[in-house]
């Protein structure tokens, strides 16, 4: 059964996706880049230091937003500059390095698009999904700039409805941006799928507004959680068969 086929218990008609660490993210790999530009700066700090600390401030990153006094930072260049400057300079203290020049390097490389490719498993499985006749959306908390990427990508055209922040306003977990999206599309909630990789910022908004919600778990967080997860978007046709085989 596809998107399109009327009798199907329960039909999904569009398939929404996040965007960051879902449909791509910093290349290599965020402890990578942050590596290489730390060596730029003649600092030696191995990618498995920088995902230590990524580990250890993760649960503390509300915290740390709150710090920045920035409450939406992409909804402008200078929010979202405040924001993660803020941010990397707090990263840099946990590596015990105290430089604002790293800092700012550090800015300006994870502010560029081209330092965000899409991953391996995004673009078969998004052409798959497209010929089978769903219909695909973006949701997602980012700066303009994105859509300008995914097109350089080769992705964007894929995407018959888009909703980007940095362009409505609205930031997730406001279920509003995810209301927005369902008024874009013309399709009601349950019969729409969100796809990403945080559980408070996409699973439970979605749900929230009567959507179905698979997360995203590429490195295995969330094992056992009893949610709809997946650890690789090759999985999400055999999750989707399942929402529209279910009685």
């Amino acid at each position: 059964m596809t998107g399109k086929d009327a009798g199907s218990s329960v039909g999904i008609d569009v398939i929404f996706f996040d965007a960051g660490d879902t449909l791509l993210g910093p290349h290599p790999s965020f402890p990578e880049l942050f590596s290489r530009v730390c060596a730029e700066h003649g600092y030696d700090v191995p990618p498995e230091a920088v995902l230590r600390v990524q580990n250890e401030l993760a649960p503390h990153l509300i915290d740390l937003a709150e710090e920045t006094g920035v409450d939406n930072p992409s909804f402008s260049r200078e929010a979202s500059r405040k924001f993660w400057g803020h941010l990397y300079a707090r990263f840099l203290r946990a590596l015990e390095l105290a430089d604002d020049e790293l800092a700012a390097a550090l800015l300006e490389r994870f502010s560029t698009s081209s330092s965000y490719v899409l991953f391996d498993d995004v673009l078969g499985t998004l052409r798959g999904l497209h010929s089978q006749g769903y219909r695909l959306g973006l949701i997602s908390n980012f700066e303009q700039w994105l859509e300008e990427r995914l097109a350089e990508l080769e992705v964007g055209r894929l995407f018959d409805v888009s909703v980007i922040s940095g362009f409505v306003m609205i930031e997730k977990p406001d279920t509003a941006i995810y209301e927005l999206a369902l008024q874009r599309a013309g399709v009601e909630a349950a019969r729409a799928l969100h796809v990403g990789d945080s559980v408070s910022m996409d699973v439970e908004p979605a749900t929230a507004v009567g959507m179905h919600a698979v997360l995203l778990d590429r490195r295995g967080h969330h094992a056992g959680s009893g949610r709809p997860r997946i650890e690789s978007l090759e999985e999400l046709p055999r999750v989707i068969a399942g929402l529209e085989g279910r009685a």
